[in-house]
């Protein structure tokens, strides 16, 4: 069971908090909009019967003052009043250009008619006129309020989300930024006494191929220790051709690498030059390798292909594998995502960071198909 930390218990009581006042914020004024509409259908009809009042007296000396007081006083609230065949009488609140323009009058009250019943006045010779009318502005905007507010709550929790997550990543990262370096303290000693101790026995067994091949794995455990010590570092990044690169990395992996595993290399340009920063650059190229090696249980081939436009170099590495869902194809350069039951999941995140933040490229899932293999991606910037 997953015990919540101080930090994720405060996030989720704020969340909570702000959900339950917008809920309750959006009920009351939900239920009030209610009321205040009730309220103009009532002006409305009071409004109707006023202008029913003033039709049907014909004495002049009657006091209609109130009445028109009445009528006036709608500022609010959009009106139309048509007689049975709809030829508007009155109308107040509403930009009509031309009263004239059936058209557009008709398609105003149709919308009216859409939003609110027509109010019916009966007339004393049997006929009729009609009240047509839509909510207020003011109505409105108390309506649409509440949602204006979730809306605000909801890119505050969003933007707060995501600061979260950004901190819990730079947290992370360094984290992983310690663990490098110290990494690269720790083995920078032992390191030294090996390389002392293998040029030794080069001087001594200089014709001897183990001692030759153990010097290459001692020059490699430097290398390492060196890319361990850069990491958090901006590096150093020369102009080099790709093709050089590649070969070297391949060169060095196929001769640790099972017998099963096969290498191959499809360049068709002479040189493709990048800015990259060498001893990285090879490191990304090898944490590929040991994935498709591990992918293909050791067995199958691994294909490189490099080419290039004006400005970018593209480089793929295709294996004949198990392959990879497509949910997972994000996920498996996520620090700590492993397949494997020993793995930490950093060797493919560093690689990206190594590609995107230090080299300013890509790196991707370009294609993969379960049982058929997967093709990774990387583009570079061309020097």
């Amino acid at each position: 069971m997953r015990i919540l930390s101080p930090r994720n218990k405060f996030a989720i009581i704020i969340i909570f908090a702000a959900l339950t006042v917008s809920s309750l914020t959006a009920y009351f004024t939900n239920k009030f909009v209610k009321e205040l509409a009730e309220e103009e259908r009532f002006k409305i009809d009071l409004w109707a019967n006023a202008v029913k009042y003033i039709s049907t007296q014909s004495d002049s000396c009657q006091d209609f003052s109130f009445i028109f007081d009445v009528i006036q006083n709608n500022k609010t609230v959009p009106v139309i009043l048509t007689d049975e065949i709809g030829k508007v009488i009155g109308y107040r609140n509403i930009d009509i250009q031309n009263i004239n323009d059936t058209i557009s009058v008709n398609k105003i009250i149709n919308r009216m008619r859409t939003e609110h019943e027509q109010i019916t006045i009966n007339l004393p010779d049997g006929s009729k006129n009609y009240v047509y009318y839509f909510d207020s502005t003011t109505l409105n905007r108390i309506y649409y309020y509440p949602y204006i507010q979730l809306f605000t709550i909801f890119i505050f929790i969003l933007i707060s989300f995501l600061s979260y997550r950004q901190s819990r990543k730079s947290e992370q990262n360094f984290i992983w930024l310690g663990m490098a370096k110290e990494t690269a303290h720790q083995l920078g000693t032992p390191t030294s006494s090996l390389i002392a101790c293998s040029i030794i026995l080069k001087e001594k067994y200089a014709n001897d191929e183990i001692v030759s091949e153990l010097n290459k794995d001692v020059m490699r455990i430097e290398t390492i220790t060196n890319r361990f010590s850069q990491i958090g570092t901006p590096p150093r990044l020369q102009r080099f051709d790709v093709k050089t690169i590649i070969q070297e990395s391949v060169s060095y992996q196929s001769k640790r690498s099972p017998y099963s595993v096969l290498f191959t290399i499809d360049i068709p340009y002479e040189h493709i030059f990048v800015e990259a920063n060498q001893t990285l650059l090879m490191w990304v190229f090898e944490n590929i390798y040991k994935n498709a090696i591990d992918a293909m249980s050791g067995e199958g081939i691994i294909a490189i292909v490099a080419f290039c436009d004006a400005k970018r170099a593209y480089i793929d590495i295709k294996d004949n594998g198990k392959g990879i869902e497509k949910s997972k194809f994000k996920d498996i350069f996520r620090a700590g995502y492993s397949t494997k039951e020993r793995g930490w999941g950093i060797g493919l995140s560093l690689s990206k960071r190594i590609v995107e933040i230090y080299h300013k490229g890509k790196i991707f899932v370009l294609r993969s198909e379960i049982g058929a293999g997967t093709t990774i991606r990387i583009i570079l910037p061309r020097a």
